[in-house]
């Protein structure tokens, strides 16, 4: 309201001055029950503020001078004082622009005296896209006339800008080091240069030699990766193994039926082996990766829902809840967003 008032009385201060004004974008405010998509079930619309103010400062619709109330006029209003469904601004998060769900927040107003003699239209551009306003624009059937002088509030008159910093090529002009400045900096890059170099002087110092390294590892050469380690444990001498012949009678079938019969057991020991590890590596994962929930049906059509976050101050505020994923559109709109909601479990 600050913000209003204090545009009014820029205007006023204009218009008094023999200006014409023209008050362009968005003001956040609809004016009047036919700019709004609910204004129906909101309460007090009349009252607000905003819109109080708006009365003050607009003429009733029409362009009739009978109609006079304030200085300006809704250029819109005037030339499309009944069409409905003219809104400029949707909700993004709801999807409500496919179904034109919305508001008229963006005007176009001039002073009464400039809309009657030179506005010849004033439109909407829904379809254009890009963020949840869309254009607002006016045809005026003036011509463009050269000042002789920068208007008094250019910011050239600013005592912050006047003077100073005119053309930008002052921008791309490097200003000049005073000597002591430039000497300070040489001074600070030596000492920056000599620290390094006694800092790479000291690593070097610290550093292993090769003849050092090969000494202490005993791998002076390509060979000696290759050679058993003397860590390594060896075969105790006082263990038995048992004669050859004997492990030959062990571990040899003795007929080819019996070789036939070790062959398959074995294979099918080795079939049962890979099929329990399987099963017991998916049961395993299946344990750790249990995967998201399945996302529930909204009431209203049977559909997925969609996932929100609460980020309104309160009790709630970063709860997940799921809501219909359709568009928000008037309730008696079958293709719109019904009333589903159901909180979502804490993963």
């Amino acid at each position: 309201m600050r913000f209003y008032r204090l545009l009014q009385i820029r205007t006023e201060a204009l218009l008094a001055a023999g200006s014409h004004v023209i008050i362009l974008g968005d003001l956040n405010t609809a004016h009047r029950p036919i700019d709004h998509w609910d204004a129906v079930n909101l309460e007090c619309f009349e009252e607000d503020p905003g819109r109080k103010w708006m009365d003050s400062l607009l003429s009733n619709l029409g362009c009739q001078s009978a109609s006079h109330v304030g200085p300006f006029i809704d250029s819109y209003r005037c030339f499309q004082p009944k069409q409905e469904g003219a809104f400029t601004c949707w909700s993004a998060v709801t999807g409500a622009r496919h179904l034109n769900y919305g508001s008229r927040l963006d005007y176009v107003l001039g002073d009464r005296t400039l809309v009657i003699d030179t506005f010849q239209a004033s439109f909407l551009l829904p379809e254009v896209m890009g963020s949840d306003h869309c254009p607002v624009g006016a045809v005026l059937s003036v011509s463009s006339v050269p000042a002789k002088q920068c208007p008094p509030l250019c910011t050239r008159f600013l005592p912050e800008f006047a003077g100073t910093q005119l053309k930008i090529l002052r921008f791309l002009v490097p200003l000049e080091q005073s000597p002591v400045l430039e000497q300070s900096t040489l001074q600070h890059n030596n000492q920056t240069r000599v620290q390094t170099c006694q800092n790479k002087a000291q690593v070097r110092s610290t550093r292993p030699q090769p003849s050092q390294v090969g000494s202490s590892r005993g791998q002076k050469n390509l060979k000696s990766y290759f050679q058993p380690s003397p860590s390594c444990p060896q075969a105790s001498p006082d263990i038995e193994l048992p004669s050859l012949p004997l492990m030959s009678a062990l571990m040899t079938p003795k007929t080819p039926e019996e070789k036939a019969v070790a062959k398959v057991v074995k294979g099918q020991a080795k079939t049962s082996e890979a099929k329990d590890e399987k099963e017991l590596r998916t049961s395993f994962w299946k344990s750790v990766l249990a995967g998201p929930l399945r996302t529930p049906l909204c009431g209203g059509h049977r559909e997925p829902c969609v996932m929100r976050t609460v980020k309104k101050p309160g009790p709630n505020l970063g709860r997940r809840f799921y809501m219909c994923a359709r568009p928000r559109g008037p309730p008696t709109d079958p293709s719109s967003r019904c009333n589903f909601f159901l909180w979502s479990r804490p993963s």
